[in-house]
Formats: C-alpha cells, structure tokens, sequence
C-alpha cells in the first residue's frame, strides 16, 4: 500500500509541477490602461511531500460510507413499478440484482437481469463514495438503450437515504433532462429506490424499486 501511495504521490506531483509552467509574457501584451483593475487568483498552498502523501492515502482508503455499501454484497430481489407519464397506469416487472464490491472494497457493482416489456432485460450499475468531494455518484447501463445515466449527492444519516440529481438525454428528442433518485435504506434487507422524471416542467414520480435481499 505505501508503494502505491508513493507512486500516486510522485504521479501528483509530476502534475502540479506541469502546471506550475510559466511563459514569458509579452511586454506589449502586459501593457493595460490605468483604468483597468487587474484581479490576481490567489495561489494554491504547496503541501510538503509527507502531507501530499496523507491526502492521497486519505483519499483511496476505504471509510464508513464504503463499509455501507459493502453491507449490501449479495443478491436481492427487485419489483419493479414504472409509469411513463404523472398519474398514469403503472407497468410491473421484476429482476434480480448481484450487487458486490470491487477495486479493494472501493466501489459498488450491481448487475441487474430479469424481464422488462416482455424483453430479456441486463443493466449494471456502479456506486462510489468520493473521500475528497463527500459526495456520491452512481451510473447506470442497460441493454435497453445506448447512454449512461451519471447522478450525484449525498446520503442523510437522519432518513437513512441517499439523494442524487443528474442529467439523462431524453431519446424522443435529443435533449437533456434533470432527475432525483431516492435511495432509502428501509431496514437491513429492504431498500428502496425512487426515481423521478420532468415532464412539461413538472417532476413526478417515474420508476420505484424495492429490493428484498435473499
């Protein structure tokens, strides 16, 4: 682990020190009228060698948010309820999820089969816990289309949920589109998941899934 971190370290600095280039600046170019305020961006502090070390092994050391996601490596049961458009007809359909942890207990990989609109339905998904920003961020691919969905937020010790906002391309036009996804633990073999869409400007609610571990 400490040579890993040596080399992130030195792959770090080999970076910064790239930034650090100056050029020579054109004397012309330097000329500015007296009335012209010029804002100077306030420099980075440089971090010694040892406390570069300490972010970098802060950053890639699994914590608590990791051990919570490790909690769910198993196979669960999924029901699944969509609906296409606010108040209208729900469709049903059910899939099994193989969830684990990878990379060293890093990430979260869950892969999804079951049935979907009488199709063979796969997708995949990816959760990580970043130890820098705090933050969450899931993706999620399926064989039912050809883009990635990217969320990202946080998690709420006081509800026991995880809500994450992104952007999806909406394939009847082209365009992108905001959503929230729900994650809520509801107790240590039930999770919740709630998915909610805009539609002429208005969110509703597009897709629930709960999943039953086995």
């Amino acid at each position: 682990m400490k040579k890993l971190m040596t080399t992130l370290v030195l792959v770090g600095m080999f970076f910064i020190s790239c930034k650090k280039e100056t050029k020579t600046a054109d004397p012309e170019a330097a000329k500015t009228p007296d009335t012209v305020k010029v804002e100077e961006t306030a420099a980075e502090p440089v971090l010694d060698s040892a406390a570069q070390m300490k972010a970098w092994q802060d950053y890639a050391t699994p914590g608590n948010p990791h051990k919570l996601m490790a909690d769910e490596v198993g196979t669960w049961n999924c029901d699944m309820t969509f609906w296409s458009e606010p108040n209208g007809k729900p469709e049903k359909a059910t899939s099994t999820a193989n969830i684990k942890m990878i990379l060293g207990g890093r990430y979260q990989e869950a892969n999804y089969q079951g049935t979907m609109m009488g199709q063979p339905f796969e997708g995949k998904s990816t959760l990580a816990y970043n130890n820098a920003s705090k933050e969450y961020t899931t993706t999620f691919i399926d064989n039912m289309g050809t883009g990635m969905m990217v969320a990202v937020g946080t998690y709420d010790e006081k509800t026991k949920s995880m809500e994450l906002k992104g952007d999806m391309v909406n394939p009847l036009n082209g365009k992108k589109t905001p959503y929230r996804e729900v994650y809520t633990i509801v107790d240590p073999k039930t999770r919740k998941m709630e998915m909610y869409d805009v539609k002429n400007g208005s969110e509703y609610k597009s897709m629930e899934i709960v999943m039953k571990k086995k």
